[in-house]
C-alpha cells in the first residue's frame, strides 16, 4: 500500500552503505516513489520537504520482496562513497526502476546507469590514489621501538577513509600510525583500529630525517628509459605531490631524463638503482614498492625464505590467498602439495631458498573471494630486480623455477614448460636452472592427465636431487 505524504532520510554517516540499503528496501516496500523521499547527509541543512518528513512504519510481513542484481549492490557499495550529495537519491531512484525493469543496469545508454557507473569508477581511483600516495612520517619526539608514531596527511575527494581502512591495517600492521584527513581519521595502534575526527594539514608533521633516505632511493630507481610524463602525470597527478617528499625531484629527474637514459644505454645499465645488500633490506623494499600494479591492491609483499647459503633455491609464481594472509610462500594447497612432491623425491624443503618471481598477490575480487590473477610479462620483469637480488645474495648452485611465470622471471623471456623441463639450463653465474610446471596447475587437473604431469613432476624433482648431489 502506498503511504501518503513525504519522507526524509538523514545518513548517520555519509558511507553507510547498510543504512541506505535498509531504508531504501523498506521505502520501496511501502511504494514510496522517489520523488516523495528527501536523503540527506550527517549535518546536512533541511530540504524541500522540511517540517513534511515523518517516521517510515516498518513494512508488514506481506510487504514484496526488493529486487535487487548483485551487480547493482557492488555498484551501490562503491558509489555511496562518492561526494556528490545526490548519490543517495540516484541509488534509490535506480532500485526504484529495477522493481519492474530488473535488468536495468545492462542498459549501458540510461543516463543514471552511466552516472551511477561514472561515480563508482572515480571512487575507485580515489581509493587507488589514496594507496598510492599516503606518506607516513616520524612525528617528533618518537622514542624509538614501540613508541614510534608514523602520521600521514591525505585530501580524499571521495568518502573513502573507512574503504581504506583494511587495506593500511593490513600492510602496516606493525606500526603505529595515524591517518589525518579533511573527512576523518584514522589511528592504529597495532591491535586497535579507531575513527577519529577531521583534521587540518597542520595537524601532521611538515617532515622527518628518513625522508632524504627515502629521496635518494627514489633517485636511483628513477629509469629515465621508461619514463612517460602524460602517463606519469595521469597516475600521479600534479595535486598530490605537495604530500609527497620525493615530489620535489621529479622536475630536475624529468629535465635530466634524456641525457641520463643516453648515459645509461651507452654503460649497459637500464636498471632501478643499487640493489639491496641484504635479505633483510630486499624484504622493506619489496613491502615499498608500487613499481606495477599488483602492489598496489589489498594485499602484502611475501618474502623469500629458507637458508642464507642454500645451495637449491625454489621459485614459484607469485604469493596465493593464502601466502598473502600468513606473509610466507607456499602455504596454501599448492605448497601443501609441493611438500608432498619434494618429500617423495627426497629434498627436504627446510634446506632450500623457497620465493617467487611477483612478490604480492594478483587477483580480482569476486564478492568476499580473492581470485588469483596471473602476472602480466611486464609485471615479472620488473619483480625480476628482486629475484635477481634474491639469487645474488643466496648463491644457489641450482634453481628450480615451477611454472611460466618463474621460468620468464629467471631467463628474461617467456619459453615453453613441456620443451625445457626435464634439463639443465645454465645461468650466467655458474649456477643451473631447471624448469618444471608449478603445483597449482596439478591442482586444476583431475583423472589420467593430473597422474600424468604428477608422474612428470616427480620426474623432474628426482632428476634435481641427483644434480644437487653432484653438485655439492
Amino acid at each position: 500500500m502506498r503511504l501518503p505524504g513525504a519522507f526524509g532520510v538523514t545518513l548517520p554517516e555519509p558511507d553507510d552503505f547498510e543504512f541506505w540499503r535498509d531504508q531504501a528496501r523498506a521505502l520501496v516496500q511501502r511504494d514510496v516513489p522517489p520523488d516523495r523521499v528527501a536523503w540527506i547527509e550527517p549535518g546536512g541543512a533541511g530540504d524541500l520537504f522540511a517540517g513534511g518528513r515523518r517516521r517510515l512504519p516498518s513494512p508488514g510481513a506481506d510487504a514484496p520482496p526488493v529486487r535487487a542484481s548483485r551487480a547493482f549492490v557492488q555498484l551501490a557499495k562503491t558509489a555511496i562513497c562518492h561526494s556528490d550529495p545526490e548519490r543517495f537519491a540516484l541509488l534509490y531512484r535506480l532500485l526504484w526502476r529495477m522493481q519492474g525493469s530488473p535488468r536495468l543496469l545492462e542498459d549501458g545508454a540510461d543516463p543514471e546507469v552511466r552516472r551511477l557507473d561514472e561515480m563508482a569508477r572515480a571512487v575507485r581511483r580515489d581509493i587507488h590514489k589514496m594507496r598510492a600516495f599516503v606518506r607516513f612520517r616520524l612525528v617528533e619526539g618518537g622514542d624509538g621501538g614501540a613508541g614510534e608514531h608514523y602520521v600521514a596527511w591525505f585530501e580524499p575527494e571521495h568518502h573513502i577513509l573507512r574503504a581504506n581502512a583494511g587495506f593500511f591495517v593490513r600492510r602496516f600492521a606493525n606500526m603505529t600510525w595515524s591517518i589525518l584527513t579533511p573527512r576523518g581519521s584514522l589511528h592504529w595502534d597495532r591491535a586497535v583500529l579507531e575513527e577519529g575526527p577531521p583534521a587540518q594539514r597542520s595537524d601532521a608533521p611538515a617532515g622527518d630525517p628518513t625522508e632524504e633516505l627515502w629521496r635518494r632511493y627514489y633517485a636511483s630507481i628513477f629509469n629515465p628509459a621508461r619514463l612517460k610524463v602524460g602517463a606519469m602525470l595521469k597516475e600521479m597527478p600534479r595535486k598530490y605531490w605537495k604530500n609527497m617528499p620525493e615530489a620535489a625531484l621529479i622536475p630536475e629527474l624529468v629535465a635530466g631524463a634524456q641525457s641520463r637514459e643516453s648515459q645509461m644505454v651507452a654503460a649497459g645499465t637500464l636498471e632501478m638503482g643499487e640493489r639491496p645488500t641484504s635479505l633483510s633490506a630486499i624484504d622493506k623494499a619489496i613491502h615499498a614498492c608500487r613499481m606495477c600494479p599488483i602492489g598496489l591492491l589489498d594485499n602484502r609483499a611475501v618474502m623469500g625464505e629458507g637458508p642464507r647459503d642454500a645451495a637449491l633455491m625454489i621459485v614459484g609464481e607469485q604469493p596465493g590467498d593464502q601466502e598473502d594472509l600468513a606473509g610466507r610462500p607456499f602455504v596454501g594447497p599448492a605448497g601443501q602439495l609441493l611438500d608432498r612432491h619434494l618429500e617423495r623425491a627426497g629434498i627436504d624443503r627446510r634446506s632450500a631458498y623457497v620465493t617467487n618471481a611477483v612478490k604480492h598477490f594478483k587477483f580480482v575480487q569476486r564478492g568476499k573471494r580473492r581470485l588469483h590473477q596471473t602476472p602480466t610479462a611486464k609485471e615479472v620483469d620488473i619483480c625480476r630486480w628482486w629475484l635477481e637480488g634474491e639469487r645474488e645474495l643466496v648463491q644457489p648452485r641450482l634453481v628450480l623455477a615451477m611454472g611460466a611465470s618463474a621460468a620468464r622471471g629467471m631467463l628474461g623471456k617467456t619459453v615453453s614448460i613441456s620443451k625445457v623441463r626435464g634439463a639443465p639450463h645454465p645461468l650466467e653465474d655458474g649456477s643451473e636452472l631447471w624448469v618444471t610446471a608449478h603445483p597449482s596447475y596439478l591442482l586444476r587437473l583431475d583423472g589420467p592427465a593430473r597422474e600424468e604431469q604428477s608422474r612428470l613432476f616427480d620426474a623432474d624433482l628426482a632428476a634435481v636431487k641427483e644434480r644437487l648431489e653432484e653438485l655439492t
